[in-house]
Formats: structure tokens, C-alpha cells, sequence
């Protein structure tokens, strides 16, 4: 019986697998590009649930070929053999070099949306990254797609009109993204809880504001509970002085997903885009127009040399212009441009994010406090079925891959325990994954004052033309694109070929097919578990299909197909493949970060998938064993940003050090022994011990503070905790003083040095956060 359900299921499968290529691709408007008029289907395909005859994107090595690439060889090799000064990086120019009309360097959120814009302008469009999609700020947003209460509030309070239209703007881009994108952006309800009447009817005219604001492009309605409902709905919160709560929506959404989503819609679109390919020289030639026009020098840029950091084959790639799109990397692309002594723009600030476990924030509801120590917003918020929280604003460095500072990890486990029930400890244990986002904040070098940091993006044109994109956040990621292009076309001259922005009408890969509940026909079709049908659904859309198509049999009763990466999160192995043949991931930590969001959730998981992982991507890749060996490297590398340093080494240390940086509270041979101490005062055998004997126990345990009375020390904080209320405690009662104990000694240990102070960036220069 067992054998006949599996050939059925097989059956199945391999006749969806048939029908299912891979990404579907529809648009609200006919496009202009006729490269990509094959893969469109009708609009009226998007509201069926069945898997339709979908597109495949072109390969990688298809992309590197149309940007002109000389043949590849035919073993590549690991990229970490080729550095950025390298003499393979001399030019060899290719056969009948293809001319663009722009070239953007950057593959960031804001990179992918001009290359999308362009493409359904009718342009031909060519994109590189160094590294991968989103493999920068843009995967290490706050996840939120939101127009800022903050901002709204700083509005009204100084009277800032461009605060107010900032507001406004994000708030109908966020209305987009819900539209282009329904299955990887979602509204939330965020409360804020109250703890002052008078704050009542303050809180209440503000969310009412923001949701006027947002007028017919609005989401759910703001509403308020009182404390009894408050605390229903927000179990974990603080209920001592709690008034009630306001609840307002707001956008959330996966932001790598959907970076490489809108890659992909560009590719859908004409576009020519490669990761991996880094830019080390920019061409220039004779300005031939608009010589002597105000602005302008006498060359021109025309073009860029690359590299594909996978290979070390370089070269030149031929453009009418060249846009920097690099984030936090923009001043080095400026400086390839005007020289080493270019005025820097960008003034880097760290963001600084927390992983906690999903039990300390309910599954669909998020929680913001307006009111920190340091006088900004943090939100505490579901995520991926964990819980996010963040995020700081300090000033930084610029690098590949930030590492959070335990100060600042330190200070949002603070924040958050302010709004908490005292009866919930939240312990840097419990910090599962902490990472860091370089926030672009820019100065305008046309300014007056270059000093002063712009409040939302810039937009800069050097003398050769090098047009340069710069801050904003994930929310007008739409809107700074299509400002940036309406510019390209301006000073590029591409008025004749260009046609009109239809980006607000361009729905993203994975959105026809899709509906909220086509998990379902997942679980029947293939036999998936709900969990893993749902995010399937959830991360890929419309062409989940072709992802669970790809899923090997369990070889278990249930779930028939989908092997999971790791037990605890709903990562498949079909996946890996998937992202490698489709989603353009080259390495390991493309997959584990930005592909799946696993590094991101959980970073010592991420770290036991890895020879997996590796074993798959080899088989579809064709590593050799050297290869192998330098992806497992580079992936501790990525995850040691990820939190997963302070996890090494563990073993090797005290108790108390190995469970300030884990989740449990005491380890093997600590409960033993607190057992036995237990059970030689239980004198009765009845599991209670005499709260009069607990300072004995506990001097016996030598758990206390020497300059403190034990028997003082421990009955008060045992009372303190509302402990012993008979004179008896139970084992359980007798641990949480012991945890108590432990976590004072633990924090007077690692605390900051007296007199060290955290330097953050003023909260008027935020620019709107990541």
C-alpha cells in the first residue's frame, strides 16, 4: 500500500514537473521590450491556482555571454584565488562587444529596481554585483515597508513639510509593494503599548494621522484595546501601569526574496544581470556631446572593465552610461571615477539587528517602542517564525560584512526587557542570530553645506557622467529608481528610446499563480508538510510548484516529499537546487543567507547545514573537492558576522561562559548537582525544601556573592520573585533563584566598562532606516 501511495505521488510530480519550467512572469501593462514578450502570459492567468507553463531565466553563464564575456574556462576556479588587484584584471576584449544603454553597478535593492525600470522603459540594461543580490544593507533591513511614525511625529512637532511628504511618499510606495508583490509583502499589526493616560489620546490622533495619510492606498484600520485585551493579544507585555494599546498596520515583507524577485522580473524584462561580477576600472572617451556644457568635462564615461570574481575572466563592457548603485560602497566607485582624493559621500552607520526564539512575541502581532534610552524607535516583530529586534543607528566602517558589537546587541536586549513581563528573561543566550547593516547616509557634494547628511536620497552627476544613487530605504526603493533613471535618460540622451515608468504596473515573478491559500493544493499535490508548504508558498509564489517539483521523497509515511534542511525551520533541500538553477546562487552563502534566510534566523543551524548544502550545490556545480573545501571556510566566515563567533569554543569553557552565550540557563552537570543538593534538604521527601535552609543550600552549591549574607541574599531575592510564600520551595522555584543568582554574576561580568558610552547618530539624520 505504502509502495502504490508513492508511485501515485511520483506520478504526480513528474507530470507537474512536465508543466512547470520555472518562474512565471506576468505584467499589468504590455511591456515595451520584445525580448521578453514570449514568457508573458495573460493577466487572467494570475488568479489561477493550477501550475501553468512558466519561464525559465537564462543561465548565468547565458547572462555573463550577452554581456560579452570571453569563453569561460572550462574548470573554474574558487574566487578567493583572484584579489581585486590582480594582473588577470587587464582587459580581454571580447567579440562583437554588445552596447548598452546603461550599465548599473549594484545589485542592492535600489541596483535591481533601475535595472527593472529601465528594462520596461524599452532599454537595453545591463547589471553587475560584486558580490550577490542583496548580499548587502538590503538583506539586513528591519524587514518593515512602512511610511515611519517617527517621521510623522517629527513632522507635526517642527512643522517639517519635507518630513511630511517623505511620509507620504513611502507611505503609497508601500501600497505598491503589497500590490506588485502580495506573496513576499503582507501587513502586520504593530502595538504600542501605553503606560500614561494623558499619552492615551496622543497615541490615538497619531496612528489615526498615519492611516489618514495613506487615504485609499490604506491598509487595516488602527484600533485600541484596553489592558485586559492588550495583554490577550501581547501575552509577553508588560502588564505593571500598562493603560491599554494602540494597534496600527504597517507593511512587512522577506526583503533578499525580494530583491531577487525583482532581479529576476528585470531579467524577465530584457535585462542582462550577473552576480559575482565586480567592476575594477571605468572607460571614458572624448566627450563627443554637451562638450563645454555646464557640469560636464571634457571625457565621457563609456563603459566599464569587469571581472568575474568566480573565474577571474575580465572584460570591458561597452555603455551609454554607468550608474552606482553600490550602497555603502559608493565612494569607491567615485573614486574610480575622479581619483583616491574624491570628497567621500556616504557616512556609514550600523544597524544593528537581534534573532530571538518565536515565544517571546506572538505570531502575528508586533510590538514598537517610541520611547528608548537613546531616543529612537525599536521594533520588536515576527519574523520568518522567529523574532526580530532592532535596530541601532552608530556610526561605522564600511566592509563586506559588518560585525554587530556586543554593546550594541547588549542594548536591545535592554530596550526590549523594558516592555516585557519581569517574569520573562530575556538573555543574551537566547540571541539566536545578531547581524549588522551598513546605513548609506550621504552628503550631497553639490550642496552648500556638504557637511549636512540628506534626509532621504541623493542624486549626484560627476563631470564624466557617472551618476550615483544613493541612500533612502527599502521602502522607495520604486520611487529612487525611477528618479534615478528619469535622470539617466536626461543626461544620457536616451530620450528617443526611452518610453514612460510603468514599475508601479509591473507585478514581480511569482505573484501569477499565486494565492493565500494554494499551500493546500502543495500538501495534496506533493505531500509536503503544512509547515513547509507554507513557506514554499510564502518565498516563492506562483512557482512553488517548480520548487516542491524538484523534492526528493522522505522516504517516510508522512511527509512523502521534502527533505528538510534543518529540523527546526522549514528549509527543504529542493531549494539549494532550485536557487542554483534558477535564482543565479553561485555559493553557499548565497543560499544560506539570501536564497533561504537561515543564516539570518539562526546562525549555529545554518552552520550544521552546511555539508549538505555543499554536497548539493557541488552536484549541480560540479566542485572539486578544493572548492568544496573553500565554500565551508568562506561560509564560517559570513556566519561568524552572523553571530556565530561568540558560539565557538564553547565547550572548552566555564559553565557560566557557556551558558551566557546559550539558551539554557545551566548545563548538564550543573543540574546534577543542584539536584543532589536538592534532595539533601527535601528532609521530608515530599520535593520542598525549608526556605530558612536555602541559604545552606546554596553556600553549600557556592552560587552567592562572598560580601553578601547568603541566607539575606537568598530570601531576598526569593521574595522579590514572590517565592516561598509558605516558607517551602519546590525544585523549580529552587532553580529560579539559582538563575537569578547566575544571570547577576553573569551581567556584573559582562557588562560594558564603567564610563563607556555608545556613540549613536542623531536621530535627525536617520534617513528613514533600512
Amino acid at each position: 500500500m505504502l509502495r502504490g501511495l508513492y508511485t501515485r505521488h511520483s506520478r504526480k510530480v513528474q507530470m507537474l514537473a512536465a508543466g512547470v519550467g520555472g518562474i512565471g512572469v506576468y505584467s499589468l501593462v504590455k511591456s515595451q521590450s520584445h525580448t521578453h514578450a514570449d514568457a508573458l502570459s495573460h493577466l487572467a492567468a494570475a488568479t489561477s491556482t493550477d501550475p501553468a507553463q512558466l519561464w525559465v531565466p537564462p543561465s548565468r553563464d547565458e547572462m555573463l555571454r550577452r554581456l560579452g564575456c570571453p569563453e569561460t574556462p572550462t574548470q573554474p576556479v574558487s574566487k578567493s584565488w583572484f584579489s581585486s588587484s590582480s594582473s588577470a584584471s587587464k582587459a580581454e576584449p571580447a567579440e562583437a562587444e554588445p552596447e548598452f544603454d546603461l550599465l548599473i553597478c549594484g545589485g542592492g535593492a535600489t541596483g535591481v529596481g533601475c535595472a527593472l525600470d529601465a528594462a520596461t522603459r524599452g532599454l537595453k540594461v545591463a547589471l553587475v554585483e560584486r558580490d550577490d543580490f542583496s548580499s548587502g544593507t538590503s538583506s539586513r533591513s528591519t524587514k518593515l515597508v512602512h511610511g515611519g511614525v517617527r517621521y510623522l511625529e517629527k513632522a507635526f512637532k517642527e512643522l517639517d513639510i519635507e518630513q511630511y511628504k517623505l511620509v507620504v511618499e513611502a507611505l503609497h510606495e508601500r501600497s505598491i509593494f503589497l500590490k506588485i508583490a502580495p506573496y513576499l509583502s503582507y501587513q502586520l499589526p504593530i502595538m504600542l503599548p501605553i503606560y500614561a493616560y494623558w499619552k492615551l489620546p496622543y497615541y490615538f490622533v497619531g496612528a489615526k494621522a498615519y492611516e489618514f495619510l495613506a487615504g485609499a492606498e490604506g491598509i487595516s484600520k488602527c484600533y485600541f484595546l484596553g489592558k485586559r485585551k492588550a495583554l490577550e493579544a501581547f501575552p509577553m507585555m508588560k502588564s505593571d501601569r500598562l493603560v491599554g494599546a494602540m494597534v496600527y498596520y504597517d507593511g512587512a515583507h522577506n526583503d533578499s526574496r525580494m530583491n531577487v524577485a525583482i532581479a529576476l522580473t528585470a531579467v524577465a524584462h530584457g535585462a542582462v544581470v550577473a552576480n559575482h561580477v565586480e567592476v575594477v576600472e571605468l572607460v571614458k572617451k572624448p566627450r563627443s556631446k554637451f562638450f563645454g556644457k555646464a557640469g560636464f568635462g571634457k571625457d565621457e564615461i563609456c563603459g566599464a572593465v569587469v571581472r568575474d570574481v568566480l573565474t577571474g575572466k575580465t572584460w570591458t563592457v561597452k555603455a551609454k552610461g554607468v550608474i552606482n548603485a553600490t550602497g555603502p560602497f559608493s565612494d569607491g566607485l567615485r573614486k574610480l571615477d575622479t581619483g583616491l582624493t574624491t570628497q567621500e559621500i556616504v557616512a556609514p552607520s550600523a544597524g544593528v539587528h537581534i534573532i530571538l526564539p518565536n515565544y517571546f512575541s506572538p505570531r502575528n502581532m508586533g510590538l514598537i517602542d517610541p520611547e528608548t534610552s537613546d531616543g529612537r524607535v525599536i521594533f520588536f516583530l515576527p519574523w520568518q517564525g522567529n523574532t526580530i529586534a532592532g535596530t541601532t543607528d552608530s556610526p561605522t566602517t564600511v566592509s563586506a560584512n559588518p560585525m554587530p558589537s556586543e554593546e550594541d546587541i547588549t542594548w536591545i536586549l535592554d530596550e526590549v526587557k523594558n516592555y516585557l513581563d519581569p517574569g520573562i528573561k530575556v538573555r543574551r543566550g537566547d540571541v539566536l542570530a545578531a547581524w549588522s547593516g551598513i546605513r548609506p547616509l550621504v552628503r550631497d557634494p553639490a550642496a552648500k553645506n556638504t557637511a549636512a547628511l540628506v534626509r532621504n536620497h541623493m542624486i549626484n552627476v560627476s563631470e564624466s557622467g557617472l551618476l550615483t544613487i544613493a541612500g533612502g530605504k527599502w521602502t522607495t526603493y520604486r520611487a529612487m529608481a525611477q528618479e534615478t533613471i528619469d535622470k539617466a535618460v536626461e543626461v544620457f540622451d536616451l530620450g528617443e528610446k526611452a518610453g514612460p515608468c510603468i514599475s508601479e504596473r509591473t507585478i514581480l515573478v511569482g505573484t501569477a499563480g499565486w494565492t493565500p491559500n494554494m499551500f493546500i493544493k502543495l500538501i495534496q499535490n506533493f505531500g509536503i508538510e503544512t509547515e513547509v508548504a507554507e513557506h514554499l508558498a510564502d518565498s516563492y509564489g506562483g512557482h512553488a510548484w517548480a520548487v516542491a517539483s524538484m523534492a526528493h521523497m522522505t522516504g517516510l509515511r508522512w511527509p512523502i516529499h521534502g527533505k528538510k534542511l534543518s529540523p527546526q525551520y522549514p528549509y527543504i533541500e529542493a531549494e539549494v537546487r532550485y536557487a542554483v538553477r534558477r535564482e543565479y546562487a553561485c555559493t553557499v552563502v548565497d543560499v544560506i543567507a539570501r536564497r533561504t534566510r537561515l543564516a539570518m534566523l539562526n546562525a549555529q543551524a545554518a552552520k550544521e547545514t552546511l555539508p549538505r548544502v555543499i554536497e548539493i550545490m557541488a552536484e549541480e556545480l560540479h566542485w572539486t573537492p578544493q572548492r568544496q573545501a573553500q565554500e565551508h571556510a568562506d561560509a564560517l566566515q559570513f556566519l561568524s558576522c552572523m553571530g556565530l563567533h561568540y558560539l565557538e569554543g564553547l565547550n572548552d569553557k566555564s559553565p557560566e561562559e557557556r551558558t551566557f552565550y546559550t539558551r539554557n540557563h545551566f548545563v548538564p552537570e550543573e543540574l546534577v548537582a543542584y539536584q543532589k543538593e536538592f534532595a539533601r534538604w527535601d528532609k521530608q521527601g515530599n520535593g520542598r525544601i525549608r526556605a530558612k535552609d536555602l541559604g545552606k543550600a546554596l553556600k553549600a552549591l557556592d552560587v552567592t556573592d562572598a560580601d553578601v549574607s547568603v541566607q539575606q541574599d537568598a530570601l531576598a531575592i526569593a521574595e522579590k520573585m514572590e517565592l516561598g510564600k509558605q516558607g517551602l520551595l519546590e525544585f523549580g522555584e529552587f532553580l529560579e533563584v539559582l538563575s537569578e543568582i547566575k544571570e547577576r554574576k553573569q551581567l556584573s561580568r559582562f557588562k560594558m566598562e564603567e564610563g563607556e558610552a555608545r556613540t549613536i547618530v542623531s536621530t535627525l539624520k536617520s534617513g528613514g532606516g533600512v
